[in-house]
């Protein structure tokens, strides 16, 4: 029994190896001048210009952007409406607040308005009687 334990571990870890070594040639090969190596990396060039845009944009939208989306909606549902149920309270209570204090200074910008136009208004008037005389 130990025996055939022992086969069958060597066979399976063996076999699978025999496989790499019976593998076709490769559809590249490796340049033998700087020519064929300058052919070869202009061939490159050419359509990875022409491919590449459609490459990015379609990883983009299947890959990256739905992770993306998965995160946001986790983090939404899951960090965002804690946050958001723990503050609400304080933003409805300081909301009042801030609203009075909004008037008031209304009121303020108002009244200083009615008192600096005027001196302003007769300076530069007077300014300009003088440019004129």
């Amino acid at each position: 029994m130990k025996n055939i334990i022992v086969i069958s571990i060597m066979l399976g870890v063996l076999l699978p190896n025999f496989s790499f070594g019976q593998g076709e040639e490769p559809t590249i090969k490796m340049p033998e001048t700087t020519e064929e190596a300058k052919e070869l990396g202009e061939k490159v060039l050419e359509v990875g210009e022409k491919e590449l845009p459609g490459i990015i944009e379609k990883t983009w939208k299947e890959e990256i952007l739905p992770i993306w989306q998965k995160m946001w909606y986790w983090f939404k549902t899951n960090i965002w409406s804690r946050v958001e149920n723990w503050i609400r309270p304080e933003i409805e209570k300081r909301k009042e607040i801030l609203k009075e204090r909004f008037e008031g200074e209304k009121e303020e910008m108002k009244e200083e308005l009615k008192t600096e136009v005027p001196k302003t208004s007769k300076s530069l008037w007077e300014k300009f009687k003088e440019l004129i005389r």
